[in-house]
C-alpha cells in the first residue's frame, strides 16, 4: 500500500523545505579556495544532467509560458495568493512571495494578475485554503522525484497523483528516503551574452555566493539559502539579468537513465506531474540522454 504524502514542513531555519520557484541542477567541481568555487564544465561530467539541465529546463520554462501561459499564469498566481495569505503582502518582509514574483517576472505575467493574486491572499478576495504537501516519489528505472504542490482538497489530490504513478512507473516512496538525495540552495542562471565572466563571478563572489560554474551556454552561481538574496540583489544592480533565479533542491547525486525506453518514461513522468494544476515543483535526479 502506498504511504500518504507528507505534509510540508513550516518555513522554519532548520528545515529544508521552503517554497522555491525553480527546478535547476548543478554539476560539482573542484575547490579553488576558501569559501568559493570555480568550475570549467568540461572537466566535470559526473553530475551533469542531459535532456534534464538546469539549460534544457530553463528553455523549457521560456517555451511552456508561450504554449501553456493561462495554465502558468494560473499556477503563479496561486502560488502568489498563498504566500501572501500566509506571510502577507509586502515582499520585503514575506520571502516566499519574494520568489513568486521573481518566477512570475520571469514569465511575464501581467501586472493586473500579480495584484489581483496578492489581494486574494490578504483577504481583499474570495476566502481561500490551501495546504502544501511534499511527495517523494520513485520513476522508472529507480529515479528520485521530489513533488511540491499547494492544494486545496488533499484527499482530492492524493488520489489524482496516485492514479497518475500508477499508470506511468511511479511509486510513492518511504518519507524521507527522497529528501536525503538532495541539497537546499540558492541558484542564479545568467547566459552568456548577459554578462562577463570575470565581472560577474566577482560580484557573486564578494556578495557571498559559496560557488561559481562557468559552462557553454553561461554561467551558474550558487549560494546557500539564506544568502541567495543578497547575491541575486548585487548582481541585478550590476544591470545583469538573470536567465533564471531561485532557491531550488539540486541532486547530491544523479542517475544515469542510459535506456531510451527508461529516459522517455522518467521524461512523461515528470512532464504529467509538472502539468497537474496543484503541482507546483519537480525535482529529479535523473541524468537523461539529450536526444
Amino acid at each position: 500500500m502506498n504511504a500518504a504524502p507528507r505534509a510540508a514542513p513550516k518555513p522554519l531555519a532548520a528545515s529544508p523545505f521552503r517554497p522555491c520557484s525553480q527546478t535547476c541542477y548543478l554539476a560539482t567541481g573542484q575547490v579553488d579556495s576558501g569559501r568559493s568555487r570555480r568550475h570549467d564544465s568540461n572537466r566535470t561530467h559526473s553530475n551533469v544532467l542531459a535532456g534534464h539541465s538546469k539549460w534544457a529546463k530553463v528553455k523549457h520554462f521560456k517555451g511552456a509560458i508561450d504554449a501553456k501561459r493561462g495554465k502558468i499564469f494560473a499556477k503563479l498566481s496561486k502560488e502568489i495568493t498563498i504566500a501572501a495569505k500566509l506571510g502577507g503582502g509586502d515582499p520585503s518582509m514575506n520571502p516566499r512571495l519574494r520568489m513568486a514574483l521573481l518566477k512570475s517576472r520571469e514569465a511575464n505575467m501581467p501586472n493586473d494578475n500579480i495584484d489581483r493574486a496578492v489581494k486574494r491572499g490578504t483577504g481583499a478576495g474570495e476566502p481561500i485554503s490551501y495546504e502544501d504537501l511534499t511527495y517523494e516519489v520513485y520513476g522508472p528505472g529507480g529515479v528520485a522525484l521530489l513533488v511540491e504542490l499547494s492544494t486545496d482538497n488533499r484527499n482530492r489530490t492524493a488520489a489524482e497523483i496516485r492514479s497518475l504513478l500508477t499508470k506511468n512507473g511511479g511509486t510513492i516512496a518511504t518519507a524521507g528516503s527522497v529528501t536525503r538525495l538532495f541539497q537546499r540552495k540558492g541558484q542564479i542562471i545568467v547566459s552568456r551574452e548577459a554578462a562577463n565572466e570575470d565581472q560577474l563571478m566577482e560580484v557573486a563572489l564578494e556578495a557571498g555566493a559559496e560557488d561559481f560554474k562557468a559552462e557553454p551556454e553561461g554561467f551558474e552561481i550558487l549560494t546557500e539559502p539564506p544568502g541567495f538574496e543578497a547575491v541575486h540583489r548585487a548582481v541585478e544592480a550590476k544591470g545583469i539579468k538573470a536567465a533564471a533565479a531561485a532557491i531550488t533542491f539540486l541532486p547530491a547525486l544523479t542517475v544515469p537513465v542510459a535506456a531510451a525506453a527508461t529516459a522517455h518514461a522518467v521524461a512523461r513522468l515528470i512532464e504529467l506531474l509538472e502539468e497537474h494544476d496543484d503541482v507546483k515543483e519537480v525535482y529529479t535526479n535523473a541524468d537523461l540522454p539529450a536526444d
